[in-house]
């Protein structure tokens, strides 16, 4: 990576702690990162930029610290760009790496520019040094006047510095890199005029050629599939070099390079098969591949009697490991994107998974990007709404206030537009420039007028706003969003519920319900609580369980189909459901799950999406809902107030014998263990409710239940001991 504007101090600076860190203003970074990955798309060899709008970072940022020193202290200063430094106002010479600080009560300013990467610094001194505690604004509203008395910046708005973890001085964010490690093929063999190799599973990387020699051309071929792979004329990805004795030209990327032992594509690609086709004047010795990931501890965990749900498990957390990169990306092989629908599905599964709380973030300033607001997130309606309701998610699971404090100016202006395109009804409805997604269906789905599935996010989103403006105490947007909701909230029934179709209605136009009904807004109104506990009841057989009702084909609203169930007490059926899905794509062979899976196709219809014979995504990050499904529904365990400080179990066999796992919070886990008979918590955080069915009442080794009514009862856990529980079923 080439970086014009990078000055920097390699020696004497002190060992370093968690304390001193690279700093930024706030979504800068990200974007900038962002817009470095999503512009990595190919299609058959040509760019492919993202469909939406893309912002960028501010090239002018000012870094400022109040600091106090009772003796002289030295500071070491590293910085992304070209910078100067003012102390109380006045400008100090050149651009020094090093600077004295005097003694006394001072203020410290760095003023960075940068064109090329966001404007970045680390500072280390023995106590003053580079943090979030630091102010960054992108413009400082200074003037002199012809006196030649400087402004003040009473003006200025600042906000909290941010950072990600990069500790190293020598290594400036706009040089982070995924790790990368070697991987050989497990197979190669001889087809048409080529080689097929195949590496096992689905994987991520760089493919490396050794021995290369000769004068000639090279052509790879990636696949998810052997078919994709051989389809010469079809695939989606592919590479071609040019070897010329001592040199070798890619391409794609229109590089020559000298040609060594062991060469390496510039590009990396996502595949399973690689087919490769080489003139006669060419020799290969080898082919192997540089596997490139982030690298991700699995701090959640599932295990059961039903080794096809341990196996749906195993193959959910690696679709999510390869999904999971600079962001949480949609899938692998064809548009490597951040789209807000699948990051929101993404985030979730992470929860149970990685708790990695700072791929959240980066995700959520990515997607927002900058004002002025221009049309919805990744142009999609409902990405808009997800968007916002990705964030209180954030805030639960992690207990992060700040970030919500740093964000909400931009939640305020995002809602702004969506407020700016609502009808006279106070409804939302696709616009010129909209485009109203929902989902991939395989029939027809009107998406003209209000869409009942719309107005529920929608009301969410307001609900939403609200919450968020209770954490950072603006009490007029409390009344505003709490005024906004409940209005829209006292319509949804009234405008499409269907008492002859016992179901919400898809839609209406101009005031009148249509006739369709989809399981959407339905599904989203139960676990969503919008509807009665009877109207609930009612839809879980006139919608959820009828055949009759247009079936959903992607795991991305199967996901929300089954959360729905779920939210109903239907674990068992949504046991079949899962294996009967997702254990459906392991049978088909699959190593990581997929964008969509119709259990009617056949053969090679498993691999045609978008027109296209090899267009579906076979490494898709939302088909990777059981990990979700089964922490939250089955282990049972979730955050009942933000971080974990208390959280709730509610577990439920579904069927199953035993089961047992761990879900990762903040600050550590907790884990259970439950039979027929018996169960067992240990939770290092936080305190809890255990709340189970039993038809005498259970005992515990520490605590005693108190009984509920329906034959459930509730035990506090408030130790970090194991407590072991026995019932009855």
């Amino acid at each position: 990576m080439k970086r014009t504007l990078f000055l920097i101090v390699f020696a004497a600076i002190t060992l370093l702690s968690n304390a001193q860190t690279w700093i930024w203003y706030p979504g800068d970074y990200e974007i900038w990162l962002g817009n470095e990955m999503n512009n990595r798309r190919t299609e058959r060899g040509a760019f492919f930029p993202p469909f939406w709008k893309m912002d960028s970072h501010y090239v002018l940022v000012e870094f400022s610290k109040k600091v106090e020193l009772a003796i002289p202290e030295e500071i070491e200063i590293a910085v992304e760009g070209k910078f100067n430094i003012k102390l109380d106002g006045k400008l100090q010479f050149g651009m020094p790496h090093k600077f004295m600080l005097p003694a006394g009560k001072h203020n410290l300013n760095i003023k960075v520019w940068n064109q090329s990467t966001p404007p970045a610094i680390f500072v280390n001194g023995k106590t003053v040094h580079s943090d979030g505690s630091w102010k960054v604004t992108y413009e400082d509203k200074e003037w002199i006047d012809e006196s030649g008395k400087a402004s003040d910046t009473s003006a200025t708005v600042y906000m909290d510095a941010a950072s990600n973890n990069f500790n190293n001085p020598s290594t400036p964010p706009s040089a982070f890199k995924l790790a990368i490690e070697p991987v050989k093929a497990v197979k190669r063999e001889k087809k048409n005029d080529g080689e097929l190799i195949d590496f096992g599973k689905e994987t991520f990387g760089f493919i490396q050629l050794k021995g290369l020699q000769g004068i000639g051309n090279i052509h790879i071929y990636y696949g998810e599939s052997p078919e994709e792979a051989l389809d010469t004329k079809y695939c989606e990805t592919l590479d071609r070099i040019k070897v010329a004795g001592t040199t070798i030209t890619d391409e794609a990327l229109d590089v020559t390079s000298k040609l060594t032992d062991i060469y390496t594509l510039g590009n990396s690609k996502a595949f399973r098969y690689v087919y490769i086709v080489k003139d006669s004047g060419v020799e290969l010795q080898d082919v192997s591949m540089l596997y490139e990931y982030k690298p991700e501890v699995k701090r959640g965990s599932f295990r059961c009697n039903d080794e096809e749900v341990n196996k749906m498990w195993e193959v959910g957390a690696y679709t999510m490991q390869l999904t999971t990169r600079e962001f949480f990306i949609d899938g692998i092989k064809r548009d490597r994107w951040v789209w807000s629908g699948d990051a929101i599905q993404s985030y979730l599964m992470n929860y149970y998974l990685f708790f990695d709380a700072e791929t959240v973030k980066s995700n959520i300033w990515l997607l927002r990007g900058k004002d002025p607001v221009t049309s919805h997130t990744n142009t999609i309606m409902d990405y808009t709404f997800y968007w916002f309701l990705s964030i209180y998610d954030y805030y639960q699971f992690t207990g992060d206030k700040h970030f919500i404090e740093q964000v909400y100016p931009r939640m305020q202006t995002m809602m702004d537009y969506v407020l700016s395109r609502t009808n006279k009804n106070g409804m939302v409805e696709g616009l010129t420039g909209d485009w109203v997604f929902v989902d991939w269906a395989d029939g027809y789905m009107d998406k003209h007028g209000e869409l009942s599935y719309e107005q529920i996010l929608f009301c969410k989103s307001l609900e939403t706003m609200s919450l968020c403006a209770k954490l950072v105490k603006n009490n007029p947007d409390i009344s505003k969003y709490d005024g906004l909701s409940m209005n829209l909230r006292s319509k949804l029934e009234p405008a499409f519920w269907n008492e002859t179709k016992k179901a919400l209605v898809h839609n209406r136009i101009d005031g009148y319900q249509k006739d369709a009904v989809t399981r959407y807004a339905n599904m989203f109104a139960i676990f969503f609580n919008y509807l009665s506990p009877e109207k609930q009841q009612i839809i879980k057989k006139s919608v959820l369980m009828n055949d009759s009702i247009m079936k959903i084909t992607t795991p991305y609203m199967r996901f929300y189909e089954l959360e729905a169930l779920c939210a109903l007490g239907e674990q068992t059926a949504v046991m079949k459901e899962m294996k009967d899905y997702w254990g459906g794509m392991l049978r088909e062979g699959a190593t990581t799950f997929w964008e969509k899976y119709n259990p009617t196709d056949k053969g090679a219809q498993h691999l045609a999406m978008y027109g296209r014979p090899y267009g579906k995504s076979l490494c898709h990050a939302w088909g990777a809902s059981p990990i979700y499904l089964l922490g939250k529904y089955y282990l049972g365990i979730q955050p009942a107030k933000a971080g974990y400080s208390e959280y709730s179990i509610t577990p439920s066999l579904g069927g199953l014998t035993w089961m047992e796992g761990t879900v990762p919070t903040p600050n550590g886990s907790v884990h259970l263990f439950m039979n027929a008979k018996s169960i067992k918590v240990k939770a290092s955080q936080g305190k809890g409710t255990l709340t189970i069915v039993s038809v005498s009442k259970p005992k515990a080794s520490i605590g005693t239940f108190e009984k509920l009514k329906d034959n459930r009862y509730r035990l506090l856990i408030d130790t970090p001991e194991e407590v072991t529980v026995t019932y009855r079923q």
